[in-house]
């Protein structure tokens, strides 16, 4: 069963000129649960290389490891499921590619997207933006920010694990953990810390407070 407390999305060019292995290693030396190798801008050859090296890592330290989007790139790299936005091959699909025990994730940001989604039989959610952010272009107003109401209703809505994403870090963590969201998934409040372990470690028990509170 997979613990959804820090669930780190991997991005090298939110890194600091520091290699996305480097900061993967960090991540689970500070209790990283879940890692998505996102890394947008790489060519598929690319991702596929750092892939395969956080495979090794991930699965010797018994982490989750997550493709975003490529179902091809997961299955080439034995990754333990995908990650799937609006713009990518259905839930369905994916499934039947990756076969029964994959983990597949689905992005949402509506209620009724949400239940679509475990209807189709996603594993879990990745909900957001909570909150503005700059990691992605079409989300970087507070216009686009879902807020903590949503998640709720959100979480309220379904049977399985949500995760909070968006404009996270540790001075909001414990909040999203409060309204109800299994875990947090970050990309600069690991990757663009001057101690990426610490930073993990500090998300892990952020949320674990607020979720007692």
């Amino acid at each position: 069963m997979t613990n959804w407390d820090v669930y780190l999305v991997t991005q090298g060019s939110l890194s600091r000129d520091r290699d996305t292995r480097e900061i993967v290693q960090a991540a689970i030396d500070g209790g990283v649960d879940v890692v998505q190798l996102r890394e947008k801008g790489m060519s598929a050859r690319e991702r596929y290389e750092i892939g395969m090296d956080l495979r090794e890592m991930t699965r010797e330290a018994s982490v989750a490891l997550l493709v975003n989007d490529r179902v091809d790139i997961a299955q080439a790299i034995d990754a333990d499921g995908v990650h799937l936005g609006d713009e990518d091959v259905p839930v369905e699909v994916a499934r039947e590619l990756l076969g029964g025990d994959a983990i597949v994730g689905r992005s949402v940001s509506f209620v009724e997207d949400a239940r679509a989604a475990q209807r189709a039989g996603a594993d879990y959610l990745g909900v957001g933006a909570i909150y503005a952010t700059g990691s992605k272009d079409d989300i970087d107003d507070e216009e686009y920010a879902i807020g903590l109401d949503r998640l709720e209703s959100i979480v309220g809505a379904v049977d399985i694990p949500v995760v909070g994403i968006g404009g996270v870090d540790a001075s909001n963590a414990d909040k999203v953990a409060a309204a109800g969201a299994d875990g947090v998934a970050v990309i600069t409040a690991i990757t663009g810390t001057d101690d990426p372990e610490a930073a993990t470690r500090e998300l892990g028990a952020v949320v674990r407070d607020g979720r007692t509170d």
